[in-house]
Parts: structure tokens; sequence; C-alpha cells
């Protein structure tokens, strides 16, 4: 079925299944970049390596995922978004399987980049799918819906990837997930709609002149500078909560502080709701609001030493976050304009970058006094408020 981009005649109830599917695939597939994460001391043991080469697992999918987010935003106006997600989702699930069937350190790493490689063919491209086909009264109401699904996953990916790896060894994480992503492929080929191509002509160097256009505008630059502060942000607060809360001032084991993770997805439930609180206040302001509500909270965790203030002051971080995201979302698609398939791109490519430079400021926060390192982590979120004032809409 193929319908005109921004001009549909589909039923509410088709849209809402869409919804539901882009947003289990967001989760499943965002998993990948967390499975490793409770693996480490597992692959230190079993490939006799230290620490630091373990992290290699995450680092080198991180690398890849942000080099893929770049790229897959061209290659999708030029063959469709539909068929570059399907095609990347098929290349995941394989390598997926593979990871699982490896017993070599070095092969593990190589399809590990691989993995992230083709993990991006999803986010950005998923988001730029939603800016041109859904119509605009639901568009940020669904990126808030997958966007919920990419922030679940920092939870379901370590939750999922813990428990079977401790009952059943960590090769059988990729190959369940390798299975997962087989499942999620036969969904998207049934329940998305096709979208049309965008430039069939397309070529490298017209894509990059484009891509120079984009990071030319100062408007997309300052939202590129939100979107790093904001992932950035999720996880230096975990870091640090997590930190506090093993200190002598709470000495919790790390069964109750994964149990206070879980506790996170309750915030993570406002992601939805954003866009009905853009219609009545506007993108603008939605995301001033998810971006004061994440700066008070941080501020607050660094003061607060009583264990149910600090959880519920977490929850509220991360509800600000979700209710940022998808606004923000939705802000770099109105200003990419006719470009907006490659801004999504790049807007992907600055959020996940954020991720690979939060453990680094974490490492300087951590030497701090807990309250400097959450008020320091604060101030660094206030740069993003700075420059949503300087964005100028037309």
């Amino acid at each position: 079925m193929q319908i005109n981009e921004n001009n549909s005649t589909l039923s509410e109830g088709s849209y809402s299944k869409m919804t539901v599917l882009l947003c289990w695939a967001g989760m499943i597939i965002m998993c990948s970049l967390y499975l490793t994460i409770p693996l480490s001391s597992i692959f230190t043991t079993q490939f006799n390596i230290d620490s630091t080469q373990a992290g290699l697992t995450g680092s080198l999918f991180s690398l890849g995922f942000a080099i893929g987010c770049l790229f897959y935003g061209a290659l999708a106006d030029k063959y469709g978004r539909k068929k570059v997600m399907t095609i990347g989702l098929s290349a995941l699930a394989i390598i997926t399987i593979l990871i699982g069937c490896t017993h070599h350190f070095a092969i593990l790493l190589l399809l590990r980049s691989m993995q992230g490689v083709a993990a991006a063919s999803f986010s950005p491209v998923a988001l730029a799918y939603i800016v041109a086909i859904f119509p605009n009264h639901r568009k940020v109401t669904t990126i808030g819906f997958v966007s919920t699904g990419f922030l679940i996953a920092g939870i379901v990916g370590q939750v999922a990837s813990s428990w079977i790896s401790t009952y059943y060894g960590w090769n059988l994480v990729f190959i369940i997930f390798g299975v997962l992503y087989v499942i999620t492929i036969i969904w998207l080929k049934v329940g998305l709609i096709q979208d049309h191509v965008q430039q069939p002509d397309l070529h490298i160097w017209s894509y990059l002149k484009q891509l120079t256009l984009v990071i030319k505008q100062k408007n997309l630059m300052l939202a590129y500078l939100i979107a790093f502060l904001l992932l950035f942000s999720f996880i230096v607060m975990y870091i640090l909560l997590e930190n506090k809360l093993q200190s002598h001032i709470f000495a919790l084991t790390s069964v109750q502080i994964l149990s206070i993770r879980l506790i996170g997805i309750l915030g993570m439930m406002c992601s939805p709701f954003a866009g009905n609180i853009a219609r009545k206040i506007s993108i603008r302001n939605t995301l001033l609001l998810g971006l004061g509500l994440a700066i008070i909270s941080l501020f607050m965790m660094g003061w607060i030493n009583h264990l149910g203030l600090l959880i519920a002051c977490s929850v509220v971080f991360v509800a600000g976050i979700a209710i940022a995201v998808p606004s923000l979302v939705a802000l770099v698609g109105q200003l990419g304009g006719k470009y907006r398939g490659i801004a999504v791109s790049v807007y992907t490519f600055f959020l996940f970058a954020g991720t690979s430079i939060a453990p680094i400021w974490s490492v300087y926060a951590l030497s701090l006094q807990h309250t400097q390192s959450f008020i320091y982590s604060a101030l660094l979120l206030t740069v993003g408020v700075v420059a949503v004032f300087c964005i100028r809409l037309k």
C-alpha cells in the first residue's frame, strides 16, 4: 500500500498500529546497544582480557552506530525509508546471530562494530519516516512513543542480557535477540505503509553538499547541541545516581539499584504525552519544559539524602528527558525543511555521540563530592536552555 506523504487518507487506527510497531522496533533494536554492559565481567574471564578491552564491545558498537547515522538518511532518500529499515534490520539479525556463535574476541569486536552500523539503519530513518508520513497532529506523539522505546531499551537490554546470560550463557543472549529481529522484520514488512522515494538520483557528492548545507544552518547546530546534551545527561545521571546509592549514605546492593532503574520507566511513560503538550504550548515551550524538569531534578539530587525523594527526583528527571527528546526531533524536522531526512540523521548522530562522551565526563564528576557532581552536570544541561532561546523560528 502506498500513499501520498503528508496527504494521508489512512484511519487513525492504522496510524496507531504503526506507532506500536515503531515503538517496539525502536526498543528491541536499541537493546543491542546495551546488551554487552552486563557481560563485561564474563568477557574478561572467558577471553582473558582486562575491563578496558571488554569495554570495547560497547565503544565499537557506538562508533559504528554514530557513523551509520550520518549516511542512512541519504540512503533512505534515494531508495525509500521502509526499504532501508527492512534491509538494515535484516543485516542486524544476521550479525547478531553470528555474534552468538563466535568464540574469538577479535571477531566479537568486529561483529559488534558491524552490528552498530546495521542498528543505525532504524533510528534516524524511522524518525524521518514519521515526520514525512504521519499527519501533523500525530507526529510529536508518535515520536514520543518511539523515543520511549529508545529510552526503555537502556533498562530492558541490560536486564534481559543479565538474566539470559546468568541461566543460559552469554551466547544465547545474541541468538535470542537475533530471532526477535527476524520477527520484527516480518512485522515491518507487513505493518508499515510504503513511502515515496525522495531523491532517486541522489549521489554521494550531492549528499555531502546537502550535509554541508544542514551543518551550516545555525538553528540546526543549536538543536544538535541540545541533542548531544540530552542522552549525555541521561547516562551521566544514572552513573552519578548509582555511585551515590552505593556510597555510605545508602549502601544499596546492585539488585536494589537495578530495581530503582526499573522505577525510572515511570518517567519514560511521559514521552508519548509530549505531542498533546506541544499542541497546547508549542514545540519550543514543550522542549523548555522537559529541559527545565531535568535541570531542577539534577540540582535537587545533589542535595537530597532521603532515598524516597532521591528516587522521585530521578523519575522526574527521566520524565523531563522523555518530554524533551520527541519535541526536539519534531523541531529538527521543522528546521530541516526539504533536507529533513539528513537533518534528522545528523540529529541522531549527535544524540548518540553524547552517550560516548558521558562516561568520560562521569570519571571527572565522580571525583567530586556528590553535591558538586550533580550541580555541575545540571549546569551543563542549562546550556541546552540557552540554545533553545537562541533558535529563531520563522
